[in-house]
């Protein structure tokens, strides 16, 4: 995956060509420390606009994880089941 939506301020906005995992990583690192980061990201539909946006200590935000394809009605019904096979194993302890 190399796109990241993002919502922040109840806007949505992404950034392309950065790993999920490093730019969570580097959010979590600023929480942790105490400290304010500007992410470079993009705002708008069709021409997108560069923006940025001051992640930190008590500023809510939301990462998601944008697929290269989007996901087959397969991919959805496997989701499904072991969505139900998790909740079954938790209940049965």
């Amino acid at each position: 995956m190399k796109r990241i939506g993002i919502i922040y301020g109840g806007r949505e906005f992404s950034i392309g060509q950065e790993g999920f995992d490093q730019m969570k990583s580097e959010v979590e690192a600023a929480h942790r420390d105490g400290r304010s980061i500007w992410i470079r990201v993009n705002y708008g539909e069709g021409r997108p606009q560069a923006a940025e946006i001051l992640v930190g200590p008590g500023i809510p935000i939301a990462l998601l994880p944008i697929p290269d394809e989007p996901p087959t009605a397969a991919d959805q019904a496997d989701d499904s089941a072991d969505g139900h096979l998790a909740q079954t194993s938790e209940t049965s302890d």
